[in-house]
């Protein structure tokens, strides 16, 4: 078997499969989007027009697009310096709970399963600014109900709470993991020595799951960088386009417009930037945490 193994045909053979697949739909998407981001087309007609880079100039041109761009940038911060803590805080919370802990596992896991479209109705009624749940809390303290929904002031804060609802559960069961795998002597010889639980959450466990948090913190950056699925729910980008993310700017041109060209255009910004600061992350934070002996 080892023999047939090192065989250069048998090997090839094996990797073939996967090969021809990522070849269909991972490189040849890449290089026909980059063709046709250089192109004024429809995406109906036979006509290909060749518009060189027109579409890129028209795109960093448009105060609508970088408005997208900032809010991708919202969803990344709110994603790292709000939603990981609280991932990390309830993770630590729920590994030192000693009843139904598979329990508190599944509660915080159920949203990650659940359809965007459920998610944004159900968020969308809590929201809503005559029966919603929010309003209600706000009126028994006397605060006049907001239209969280379609004021510019809350819009966006009301998308980053429902999506990070959403995704928070799925990063607690991974750090989870990560922290119920520490070896129990680590925490014993702490308790025994006199350390607090505090204390030993800040300067053993913490400390080792750095690797974990780190996986957390780039999973989150790209996901803010591909959210679409839950502002097309809620708000669609509006209200006056103040909850517009670069996924729903380029839906709204290739798909609603018909401008395949310029839309395709947008989709190789979205990639360049999501691998722009993917890689900075990577050089100048993950590297340094990849590996924890214990």
């Amino acid at each position: 078997m080892n023999k047939s193994l090192r065989n250069p045909l048998v090997f090839t053979l094996f990797i073939l499969p996967a090969l021809v697949l990522f070849l269909i739909f991972f490189i040849y998407p890449i290089f026909s989007s980059l063709y046709y981001s250089l192109t004024s087309w429809n995406g109906v007609s036979d006509t290909v027009k060749y518009t060189g880079m027109s579409n890129f100039e028209k795109a960093l041109g448009d105060d609508r697009f970088w408005t997208s761009v900032k809010n991708n940038g919202w969803f990344i911060l709110f994603s790292v310096f709000i939603q990981v803590p609280l991932i990390v805080l309830f993770s630590l919370l729920i590994a030192n709970v000693k009843k139904l802990k598979g329990l508190y596992k599944t509660a915080v896991f159920m949203p990650s399963i659940m359809s965007t479209a459920v998610i944004g109705i159900l968020w969308g009624f809590i929201y809503e600014p005559n029966i919603g749940l929010f309003n209600k809390v706000l009126g028994i303290v006397g605060i006049e109900p907001v239209y969280w929904l379609s004021d510019e002031r809350f819009a966006m804060l009301s998308i980053l709470i429902t999506n990070a609802w959403q995704w928070t559960g799925f990063y607690i069961v991974m750090v989870l993991a990560a922290i119920l795998s520490i070896p129990g002597e680590l925490d014993e010889a702490a308790a025994i020595d006199g350390a607090t639980g505090f204390q030993r959450a800040t300067r053993i466990t913490l400390p080792l799951i750095v690797p974990i948090i780190s996986v957390v913190i780039m999973l989150s950056i790209a996901g803010a960088m591909k959210a679409a699925d839950i502002v097309i729910v809620m708000t669609k980008g509006g209200p006056a386009g103040s909850t517009e993310v670069m996924a729903t700017y380029m839906i709204k041109y290739a798909i609603t417009n018909f401008k395949y060209g310029y839309g395709n255009a947008i989709a190789v910004l979205i990639f360049i930037f999501t691998l722009v600061v993917t890689a900075l992350y990577q050089l100048l934070f993950a590297r340094r945490n990849e590996r924890i002996e214990y």
